[in-house]
């Protein structure tokens, strides 16, 4: 592992214990994803809800235990420490959650709130009116806002605040939880813009949870593609947007809406069951809704293949500008 890689996830699998007594099973949420973060990089996990993103953001942040792998933070491995020996690490990784103003306590002011981190793992004698001052600043806010309490922020405020405190310990790595969940899209623009500079403009290495893809063509250098808690496609983003070769990255972005109209695509109408983590499908776990699936995809389960330097996990990748059949495409 190379000096400048911050995160490192190898063969990680999450499983979760299901059902009543004496019919418990046991079902994994996130079934062997690997992947490396490196400083001044942003990696995005796409996929529909419950294909696993936040779940494995989650063990990442040491909120959830693994059955099977391993996670490295700046070369030292995380996964199993306890409680007290996961607090020195926390201040070298943060997480910003979903909700903009939920997140965030109705009764603690906005200066109180970004500094609540330095309460938590110690002021190290700092002056907390100064970094609340410098804090603000490097998000956007002006210092008056310090005063402010949640309910009197828009939307595109309060995560500002919430970059603030995900920052406020110069953390190495950051994960971002929809950051621009809720936002409307002028504003969800200026968070984008402000996360990428941050990024420049402190090193930092960041994970991106989203359904979003707008969001991922703009930020990520590395994209996942997640369904069923593993990896189908994983690369370079400009690529995986470009060339999907995974089906299911293809009917991702099928429905990705197109401002030119000369460049729409024909969006793949995708069955709206996803399958159960409780009886996956056979062979391919995608077959069930995929529009080119063959015999071999019910029986097989693909292994990762390298196509223009991303993992595809697909017996039958797709050709650049591949059509659907017409009776997987949706009506307009």
């Amino acid at each position: 592992m190379t000096a400048d890689v911050i995160l490192s996830v190898a063969d990680v699998q999450v499983a979760f214990k299901v059902g009543g007594i004496g019919r418990r099973q046991s079902i994994l949420g996130v079934a062997g994803v690997s992947f490396d973060v490196r400083r001044g990089e942003t990696f995005a996990l796409v996929g529909e809800s419950g294909s696993g993103k936040t779940t494995l953001a989650r063990a990442v942040n040491g909120l959830q235990t693994i059955a099977e792998g391993r996670i490295t933070i700046e070369g030292q491995r995380v996964d199993g420490l306890g409680k007290g020996a996961m607090k020195p690490i926390r201040k070298r990784m943060s997480m910003m959650f979903q909700d903009p103003v939920g997140s965030l306590s109705p009764r603690m002011t906005v200066g109180d709130l970004v500094t609540e981190p330095f309460r938590i793992h110690g002021a190290d004698g700092r002056n907390l009116r100064d970094e609340t001052q410098r804090l603000l600043s490097l998000v956007g806010l002006p210092v008056d806002f310090a005063n402010r309490y949640p309910h009197q922020l828009s939307g595109g405020q309060a995560r500002r605040v919430g970059v603030a405190r995900a920052i406020a310990l110069d953390p190495a790595l950051v994960i971002a939880d929809e950051p621009t969940a809720g936002l409307d899209v002028s504003v969800q623009g200026e968070v984008l813009n402000l996360l990428n500079d941050l990024r420049q403009r402190l090193g930092l290495a960041m994970v991106i949870i989203t359904h979003n893809l707008h969001i991922v063509h703009h930020v990520a250098d590395q994209t996942a593609v997640m369904y069923l808690g593993r990896f189908v496609e994983k690369g370079r983003t400009e690529a995986v947007f470009d060339a999907p070769s995974h089906p299911y990255t293809a009917a991702l972005l099928s429905a990705n809406p197109e401002p030119d109209p000369d460049k729409a695509k024909d969006r793949i109408a995708l069955p709206a069951e996803v399958p159960s983590l409780l009886a996956r499908p056979t062979g391919c776990e995608f077959h069930t809704r995929c529009p080119w699936a063959q015999d071999r995809c019910r029986t097989e389960a693909p292994k990762p293949i390298e196509i223009d330097g991303r993992a595809v996990a697909c017996h039958f990748p797709l050709d650049p500008g591949a059509r659907p059949p017409d009776s997987w495409k949706a009506s307009a």
